[in-house]
């Protein structure tokens, strides 16, 4: 009986240690526009943002409206990438570079609450030489929107508000405006603490433990 009871509350035990290694916590995604440098058929994300990416003469630049976590599964421009098709019908000029520019304003799945994405637009923008990305975007698909961070937020008007948000839940729920949290946000402070979900986890523990001791004891009562 002692044995059956100690079996018990290692079972007890070992079932909640695996229930709360079980289900790694998922990925945060968020709704924004994502930021592509494009040539021939296929596009590379941006290591820079169209506030400094100052794009040659030539170049091929797409904009994704898309909700993802993280670059990895951010959905790419559904339009091809390749100049020439783009900026055929556009002369060059002296003194200005040719950027081809692909906006892609996502699926309905994506649009934020409320709003329906516009048809996708292939445009040439004809710029200074100096000219940044987000210059060129601003040619050909005004008005742009930005947040105190330079973060892009809308192109040609689109979403009406919000900038980055969480999305709650499954892909497409609408959730609560938000920039990208810092590392340590989700748990309250980036002090290296233990979080909450730990304190918690501790506790199930110790609850478990004492009724499996109760039951031993009073088996050999």
């Amino acid at each position: 009986m002692r044995r059956r009871a100690a079996l018990a509350g290692t079972a007890l035990l070992a079932g909640a240690v695996t229930g709360l290694a079980a289900g790694p916590a998922q990925a945060q995604e968020y709704r924004y526009w994502s930021f592509w440098e494009g040539e021939g058929s296929s596009w590379t994300y941006a290591s820079e943002g169209p506030g400094s990416l100052r794009p040659a003469d030539g170049a091929v630049l797409g904009f994704r409206f898309t909700v993802s976590a993280d670059s990895a599964a951010a959905g790419k421009p559904r339009g091809a990438a390749g100049f020439g098709a783009i900026c055929a019908d556009t002369p060059a000029e002296k003194g200005r570079k040719r950027v081809g520019v692909v906006v892609d304003f996502g699926t309905a799945a994506d649009a934020p609450g409320g709003e329906r994405p516009p048809a996708s637009r292939t445009r040439c923008a004809q710029v200074s030489e100096d000219a940044s990305a987000g210059e060129a975007l601003a040619a050909v698909a005004r008005p742009l929107r930005y947040d105190a961070s330079a973060l892009l937020c809308a192109v040609a008007g689109y979403p009406k508000a919000g900038c980055a948000e969480q999305v709650d839940g499954s892909k497409g729920a609408k959730g609560a405006p938000s920039a990208a949290p810092s590392p340590g946000a989700a748990d309250g402070g980036d002090d290296g603490g233990p979080s909450a979900g730990l304190f918690g986890g501790i506790a199930v523990l110790v609850v478990l433990g004492a009724a499996a001791g109760w039951q031993l004891r009073r088996r050999r009562g």
